[in-house]
């Protein structure tokens, strides 16, 4: 599956035999108090930081209209926001993921990107793109 684009993601979430939730969690970045003339160059070119969540919500992915649809809303609630970490949570039986398997899903995803692990999250960035981080 080949995911450039949240749209792509959006799609393929909405083609999968199950229900599905999307969880997003969307951060802001930031430089340490002690960063270095390099980093803080880095930085100012968009380049580097340190990532912070902001705020994380769950979305159904047929009541979404489109990435644009999701960043203009994200914008009104957290508008320093420089990336959004997405992940698909499916259900079971044609019912979509419970509310309480939703949160702690989310509990999940917000902890793993306080501690940096972002395996199995695809970020995202203001437009849309799926972005490599290093």
């Amino acid at each position: 599956m080949d995911i450039s684009h949240f749209d792509d993601l959006l799609a393929t979430a909405r083609g999968q035999p199950e229900p599905q939730r999307l969880l997003l969690v969307f951060t802001g970045a930031s430089l340490p108090a002690d960063a270095t003339a390099e980093q803080i160059a880095q930085f100012e070119a968009g380049e580097a930081g340190e990532l912070a969540p902001l705020m994380c919500v769950d979305k159904d992915p047929t009541a979404l209209v489109d990435f644009a649809a999701l960043a203009s809303e994200a914008a009104t609630h957290s508008p320093d926001w420089v990336l959004v970490f997405a992940a698909a949570l499916p259900g079971r039986g044609g019912r979509a993921p419970a509310d309480t398997q939703v949160d702690a899903a989310l509990q999940r995803m917000v902890a793993a990107v306080k501690s940096g692990q972002l395996s199995g999250l695809i970020p995202f960035d203001r437009v849309g793109q799926a972005v490599r981080l290093s």
